[in-house]
């Protein structure tokens, strides 16, 4: 009589078992379905491995098409950017209006020029750290764009002087952006 109810036991706790791992696979999978389709665009663009300080990648959803903007390094980024989000469950269309700035060693000097005088200026190294940087640099024929977000006015015009002191830059917009303070 214990035999069979261990055996009695052993199935219904392989049974439990494998209905649980169902149901935490099924939650995993409508895990992402569940966020808004915007902050899943979003999550796309910053997880692509070639996206870095000199891209800028913005977008806009519209029912179920996404129209993509920004400027990139690598025209791959570009291809990368499309295909991810034509990934998306509820995504049917993609406009990609993604600019691929173009090859300049001139461009690439400054570059790399403006991400050291930038991100050694005052306390803006922090904006630098981790994976997706904060502050994106755009060079185009030696006229740049900064984009992204800083904490507060000072640090905005601090790298828009720090940018505007690099010699070969013909132009600096700054389109940094301050953070909203939480309440």
């Amino acid at each position: 009589m214990s035999r069979k109810i261990a055996k009695s036991l052993t199935k219904i706790v392989l049974v439990m078992g494998l209905v649980s791992s169902l149901t935490v696979a099924s939650l995993a999978a409508s895990g992402d379905s569940q966020k808004p389709l915007t902050e899943q665009v979003r999550h796309q663009l910053v997880m692509l491995p070639y996206y870095g300080v000199f891209d800028n990648l913005a977008y806009k959803v519209d029912g179920s098409t996404v129209t993509l903007y920004g400027q990139v390094v690598r025209p791959t980024t570009k291809d990368d950017a499309e295909r991810s989000v034509l990934r998306i469950p509820g995504v049917d269309h993609v406009v990609n209006d993604i600019e691929v700035l173009p090859l300049s060693p001139m461009d690439d000097q400054t570059r790399v020029a403006l991400y050291r005088r930038i991100f050694s200026t005052g306390g803006l190294y922090r904006y630098s750290m981790g994976a997706n940087p904060s502050i994106h640099i755009i060079v185009d024929n030696g006229h740049v764009t900064l984009e992204g977000i800083v904490a507060n006015e000072m640090d905005k015009n601090l790298a828009g002087i720090a940018a505007n002191g690099v010699f070969g830059v013909f132009s600096v917009q700054n389109n940094l952006r301050v953070e909203k303070k939480r309440s």
